[in-house]
């Protein structure tokens, strides 16, 4: 339990840095519940995390009523990343990278805040929870569906991003993806048995 907790605050603030310090500055977008709590804060310049925690609750309610694990798992992910994301944004001009070189860092960041996440059945929730969903009903992977979800939310967003920060936010979900990737792969413990 303390090592589940210690990768929320960690994963949480890793995310926290990544949006704020890298992306943001750029306006460059992620996939994604982040992505579209990014969205909405170019837009209208409301919080990016109190974005998204109004933005799952819709979500939460359905998993309650059928996925009562996954409610149980990513709520305090959720809760804390959003907290971190909107406490973290002072850094939004400390770093001065160009566009490229934020992406990636802004991808790194994010992609490694997830993968420690999920490495102790944790996460931000949003729209892993409704790829759960429609998987369960029209019986298509979950990750063929995440990736089609990030995608169009990133394509949502391109019209008040333009097309060049379009691009490079797809640089950024790569990373965000290999990542997320290797994070899991490289900290998953294994059993010894004696």
């Amino acid at each position: 339990m303390i090592e589940k907790t210690f990768a929320v605050i960690l994963g949480s603030f890793l995310i926290g840095l990544g949006i704020n310090g890298f992306l943001i500055p750029h306006h460059l977008l992620d996939g994604g519940i982040i992505g579209i709590g990014l969205i909405i804060h170019y837009y209208s310049g409301f919080p990016t995390g109190l974005s998204m925690l109004i933005l799952s609750i819709p979500l939460y309610c359905l998993a309650w009523v059928y996925e009562r694990q996954f409610f149980y798992n990513s709520l305090n992910g959720l809760i804390v990343s959003s907290l971190f994301i909107d406490v973290l944004s002072f850094v939004n001009d400390q770093f001065h990278l160009s566009m490229l070189w934020s992406s990636i860092f802004g991808g790194i960041f994010v992609g490694t805040g997830i993968g420690l996440m999920l490495r102790y059945k944790t996460s931000t929730g949003g729209t892993d929870l409704l790829a759960q969903l429609i998987g369960k009903i029209i019986s298509i992977n979950v990750g063929i569906l995440i990736f089609f979800i990030d995608g169009l939310v990133i394509i949502s967003g391109m019209k008040i991003v333009g097309f060049e920060k379009f691009c490079y936010s797809f640089i950024t979900i790569i990373f965000v993806g290999i990542m997320t990737t290797l994070t899991v792969i490289n900290t998953t413990p294994t059993l010894e048995i004696k």
